[in-house]
């Protein structure tokens, strides 16, 4: 027997299952529904969350375990472009050539060792883990590698070795330190007509979460019964919206449950309002959304109309989206109708309606705080592809205005390009039309620029960047 044959040998190690955190897995399924399916997160995430609070047992969800879930979902998307940079300078490799759900992991543990308050070893650890979980050991050593290389350095120390220098490229700097794509952070730019400051705070807005804004539909709720609920707070600007604190949960109001009142930025909110409150000449009992999916602004601009006896149209396109608006409107208190129609090619005769709202479509770049992942998937080619339809639309509605009435001409986005280019475009071809001042429609309402169109700003107003122009048909 050899000298080596008698070395006693040392015992294997014996196989550990992976330990499964469902908080992470959650996250992590969360995150695949966005790059697989282009889901977006406020859809995907609320019926994961539902599902994990009704389960029994060791898995079942309480409240801080859909709080941490939440931010581990949003934080990674708001941040990706950011945590992308820095995991490149981990990597030997193209993170074109890094599989995917491997990718969504290692987002994951550098959201939680760059953007939360999570111990080191807890979020290398638990990445790790959830590795093990759902990819298995081999890959888990490459996360477990990369992960404590990120450890190494805080965000600010990343920041300095992976964005270029202000001096040298101010626009990639801008889209490296505040997880924007670049032509975002050049369109927001010229949107804002300059400045760093604005800029900056424009950007670090973007990536804030932003406030649950409850819309207290009139007739139906007010704010009186809202701001009785626990964490209420009247809103800034709109007189039926009511802030909940963070934390807040709008499922657990009773008037939300029931349709009474529903989810709305404050934004939206003063658009509806705008509208409805512009000056008429003549009658003023038949509105249009000619847009209205999928019903927050219908909504509200039905019960409005109840209370003046007038009636709203609300027409939009995609039929399923037609059925959202429905149900938004189920209940109100005075008569409306829903239909599905295509709103350039419209089934209403010319002239029909006092007050038209066209809140177009979009590439959304104003509620990035919202949908983080839309600035991801957005091409500055998506403009070419709505301006035309944003164009149609506005002529459209123009069209089907009455001789004295007002048409609302809104978007989610504060790119030129959708917004003052459209009606500048459609308003040199109208000599029947002009444009109203809407300043005075939106009172109290601070910082609204030199007019007569509305731009509202995150960073300044707290809302979603809604732009309003009101146009006045005058033959």
């Amino acid at each position: 027997m050899t000298e080596q044959s008698r070395r006693p040998r040392k015992p294997a190690k014996p196989y550990r299952r992976p330990q499964k955190d469902p908080v992470r897995i959650l996250a992590f399924e969360a995150l695949r529904a966005v790059d697989e399916r282009d889901a977006y997160a406020n859809l995907v995430l609320p019926p994961l969350l539902r599902k994990a609070r009704e389960k029994e047992g060791p898995e079942k969800f309480d409240s801080r375990d859909a709080a941490l879930a939440t931010e581990l979902v949003y934080g990674t998307l708001r941040r990706q472009g950011t945590y992308d940079a820095v995991i490149s300078a981990c990597v030997d490799r193209p993170l074109r050539e890094v599989d995917p759900p491997v990718l969504d992991v290692l987002s994951l543990g550098v959201h939680q060792l760059l953007g939360t308050r999570i111990p080191t070893h807890a979020a290398v650890s638990s990445s790790v883990e959830l590795a093990r979980v759902v990819l298995g050991d081999g890959r888990a050593k490459f996360v477990n590698a990369v992960l404590r290389k990120v450890a190494q350095d805080d965000l600010d120390g990343w920041l300095e070795k992976v964005a270029p220098p202000w001096d040298e490229d101010p626009e990639d700097h801008l889209a490296v330190v505040h997880s924007h794509p670049r032509w975002v952070v050049s369109a927001l730019w010229d949107s804002l007509g300059g400045g760093r400051a604005g800029i900056e705070d424009l950007l670090e807005a973007d990536n804030e979460r932003p406030e649950v804004t409850l819309v207290a539909r009139p007739g139906r709720a007010t704010t009186e019964e809202l701001l009785r609920e626990e964490a209420a707070v009247p809103g800034r600007w709109s007189p039926y919206a009511v802030r909940l604190a963070e934390g807040g949960e709008p499922g657990a109001v009773d008037a939300v449950r029931e349709g009474r009142a529903g989810v709305q930025d404050e934004g939206s909110q003063l658009v509806a309002l705008a509208l409805a409150n512009a000056p008429l000449d003549g009658p003023d009992g038949k509105w249009l959304d000619g847009c209205a999916g999928p019903g927050g602004k219908a909504s509200l601009l039905a019960a409005l109309a109840a209370q003046r006896g007038a009636v709203l149209l609300a027409s939009e396109k995609q039929p399923h989206r037609a059925g959202l608006v429905a149900k938004a409107l189920d209940g109100n208190p005075g008569p409306y109708q829903v239909i599905a129609a295509d709103g350039t090619r419209p089934p209403w005769r010319p002239g029909t309606f006092d007050r038209v709202l066209m809140d177009v479509p979009c590439t959304g770049l104003g509620a990035l705080r919202r949908r983080p992942e839309a600035r991801w998937r957005r091409r500055p080619s998506d403009l070419e592809n709505f301006g035309p339809l944003q164009r149609a639309l506005l002529r459209t509605a123009l069209d089907s205005v009455r001789v004295g009435g007002v048409v609302g001409y809104a978007t989610c986005s504060p790119h030129l390009a959708e917004t003052r280019a459209v009606v500048d475009d459609v308003l040199k071809q109208r000599p029947d039309a002009e444009l109203v001042d809407a300043r005075p429609l939106l009172p109290g309402v601070p910082e609204l620029g030199e007019g007569p169109d509305v731009q509202l700003w995150p960073h300044v107003h707290g809302t979603d960047a809604m732009y309003l122009a009101l146009v006045r048909r005058t033959g």
